[in-house]
């Protein structure tokens, strides 16, 4: 039986935290807050979980963008190939903080989330929930953006109402207040220039 958990974004219960960390180091499916939109995860080392994950959004994983939630920029480094000096200060004055980044993965990515360009997309959302879990786990979590049936919202920021869609899919839904609808900015960082390649509520040129 799934269940609807309240966390507050300031200062999470630890004991909440521990609960959702059980989940995911089980196999578990959990729907978070970010600063941005709410996303659906689990543990990136659980192939099983990532699978469902694909299942639920319809999705071949081969053709699969999910992004890692990282804690900070240290956890960030293991699954990227070295970054110059340029974008390490770009990252410092941007996260925590609504971006995607797209880098390089190194070989400690799961081969099975490593496309076939070899590229991952990295999140350090500005949201202490979901970087309390990832910290507590010990490693990122899968991300992927939960979207609306509705024709006119395209992602759902009621989490009483995105429990009642998923509550037969996922073990816990978090209801960390209501989400936003705009998604992050994603940012292609594989060459020697910054790429924007969606606009989202992230303002790349107003930070660096």
């Amino acid at each position: 039986m799934s269940m609807l958990l309240k966390i507050y974004p300031e200062n999470p219960n630890p004991k909440a935290i521990e609960q959702v960390v059980e989940v995911l180091k089980n196999g578990g499916l959990i729907i978070y807050p970010t600063d941005t939109i709410y996303g659906l995860g689990c543990d990136i080392t659980n192939h099983k979980a990532i699978e469902k994950i694909c299942q639920i959004r319809g999705i071949k994983l081969d053709k699969a963008n999910f992004s890692f939630v990282c804690y900070d920029l240290q956890n960030i480094a293991e699954y990227i190939k070295p970054i110059d000096t340029a974008t390490f200060r770009m990252l410092k004055k941007t996260l925590p903080g609504p971006f995607t980044f797209v880098f390089n993965a190194s070989h400690k990515v799961p081969k099975m989330l490593s496309s076939k360009k070899k590229t991952v997309g990295i999140r350090v959302p500005d949201n202490d929930i979901a970087r309390e879990i990832v910290k507590l786990l010990g490693n990122p979590i899968i991300s992927t953006s939960i979207r609306d049936d509705d024709d006119i919202l395209e992602y759902s920021t009621d989490p009483e109402l995105i429990y009642e869609k998923y509550q037969d899919q996922v073990d816990i839904v978090i209801d960390g207040g209501y989400g936003e609808n705009v998604a992050s900015t994603v940012v292609d960082c594989t060459t020697d220039e910054f790429t924007i390649l969606r606009e989202g509520k992230g303002k790349l040129d107003e930070l660096i």
